[in-house]
């Protein structure tokens, strides 16, 4: 079974520089590249999706420029159904800047643009793709409100909804958890949202109970190179990191996410839907760029 996914949340440009380190304050640094790539959490993720499996419908705003163009047509290039990503006058498409350094570790910084315009007025317009939907994925790179209606509406036709809370910048509404059935942070995440400073398995793992606590139902908290942790109130089991030559970790969270979520949907259980999710993810840190390094099913191993 073919799972039907909607994504509600961000297309950027990602204009990525690598560079040998990341610059101290005030210095200038000869980096080795530019490119620019289509990127953005929500984008991202609706690509990780389709690639992997799923039939698609992305939700969001770009600005009604070259890029917002750009992403549109990346995106239904790749059978993804765009007709609810809607291009904005008098704003511009969101973008990344994004630096990767000579260990394949990156830093960001993000302008919202049309993003920043996605309103719950939306999601009102195109609650057929809701309806429709057997999962909806969410993110934190949209506003907050838009954020919530989407959880709530979610939950409300009784959807699998899951929640990836990137960027994080504290503790989630408490309202919120009852609504989200897989909340997937990684470790920086997981560390804002609870105030645990997450960097072992044992961090993780209180962490992890500390969002049960909160009211969240499951958790998939990603840790790197160290791998997912589940919890829920009855069951936590770690699932080890393949170990691969990372270039590029951009869009391995979001590629994790897709993958996970399009395996869930089509009915594989948890565990599966873990593994093919890492195991994508895995795949896509031994490439360069977010969604160009995203992979397609076929080059999973079976």
């Amino acid at each position: 079974m073919q799972a039907k996914i909607v994504v509600v949340g961000s297309l950027n440009m990602d204009l990525v520089v690598r560079t040998p380190r990341v610059p101290v304050g005030g210095e200038t640094l000869a980096g080795h590249s530019f490119v620019t790539a289509p990127g953005g959490k929500g984008a991202n993720q609706a690509v990780a999706c389709a690639r992997l499996g799923a039939q698609v419908t992305m939700i969001g705003c770009v600005g009604h420029d070259a890029y917002g163009e750009i992403l549109r047509s990346g995106l239904e290039s790749e059978g993804i159904d765009c007709s609810s990503v809607e291009a904005l006058e008098g704003v511009s498409t969101g973008i990344a800047s994004i630096l990767v350094d000579d260990n394949g570790q990156n830093c960001i910084v993000i302008v919202a643009g049309g993003n920043g315009e996605l309103s719950s007025e939306h999601l009102t317009r195109y609650d057929a793709a809701f309806q429709a939907a057997d999962v909806i994925i969410a993110q934190l790179e949209v506003p907050v409100a838009t954020v919530e209606k989407t959880l709530t509406r979610g939950h409300e036709l009784g959807k699998t909804v899951l929640l990836n809370p990137a960027p994080a910048v504290g503790p989630l509404p408490a309202h919120w958890y009852g609504n989200v059935d897989y909340l997937i942070p990684n470790e920086s995440e997981a560390s804002l949202l609870t105030g645990i400073q997450v960097d072992s398995l044992e961090t993780a793992a209180e962490a992890a109970q500390a969002l049960l606590d909160a009211g969240a139902k499951r958790i998939l908290l990603t840790l790197g190179s160290q791998g997912v942790l589940y919890k829920d109130a009855q069951r936590q089991q770690h699932f080890p990191a393949q170990v691969v030559q990372a270039v590029d970790t951009t869009a391995a969270g979001d590629t994790f996410v897709g993958g996970f979520a399009a395996a869930l949907g089509e009915g594989l259980s948890l565990d599966e839907a873990v593994r093919l999710g890492q195991q994508a993810a895995a795949l896509s840190v031994t490439r360069a760029g977010a969604q160009p390094s995203i992979p397609y099913r076929r080059e999973l191993k079976s």
